[in-house]
């Protein structure tokens, strides 16, 4: 990563890829190491048959932009679908929940801001998850019905490789 006093290039070889905490889909932050705290833009790859968290923000509004396959999203009540370079820009307190109900693959670039200060490093506030995930963050949306959770690749990938996802 090279950077300076007034700017910071992330390339694909500076992404770490990981597994998400509840529902083990592989993402890269690209702002984690620049210590942003207005800011947040990850990667994730939805591989078929996957959901992200259902969830919520207090004060962030997210931007999710299609980059590979079609995406598609709950915000509230309503699923969209969305093509590749389309985007949906989802305002705090809504519920969303992006998920992949074809056979391939989704990669999504999410940007958000304000970052939500519960969740900056070094926060020392107490985090009140229920403003975030005010329902099971992991149920899956109807259109993912009787889909076995975790998706099995996923489950494989995570456990036998800390970066099993390559750059896109």
């Amino acid at each position: 990563m090279n950077t300076s006093e007034e700017y910071w290039i992330i390339t694909p070889d500076d992404l770490a890829w990981r597994p998400s905490n509840l529902m083990r889909i592989p993402n890269a932050d690209y702002l984690e190491r620049t210590g942003s705290e207005k800011l947040g833009a990850r990667l994730w790859r939805l591989p078929p048959g996957s959901a992200n968290t259902l969830h919520k923000h207090i004060r962030s509004e997210e931007f999710y932009l299609v980059l590979e396959g079609t995406g598609r999203i709950r915000v509230g009540d309503q699923t969209l679908t969305v093509p590749r370079y389309g985007g949906v820009l989802v305002v705090p307190n809504s519920l969303r929940q992006v998920f992949n109900d074809t056979d391939q693959d989704a990669l999504w670039l999410i940007v958000g801001a304000p970052e939500e200060l519960e969740f900056l490093r070094g926060s020392q506030s107490e985090t009140d998850l229920s403003l975030f995930y005010p329902t099971d963050p992991t149920q899956l949306p109807q259109e993912l019905a009787g889909t076995t959770w975790p998706p099995q690749e996923a489950n494989r990938a995570a456990s036998s490789d800390p970066q099993p996802y390559p750059s896109p």
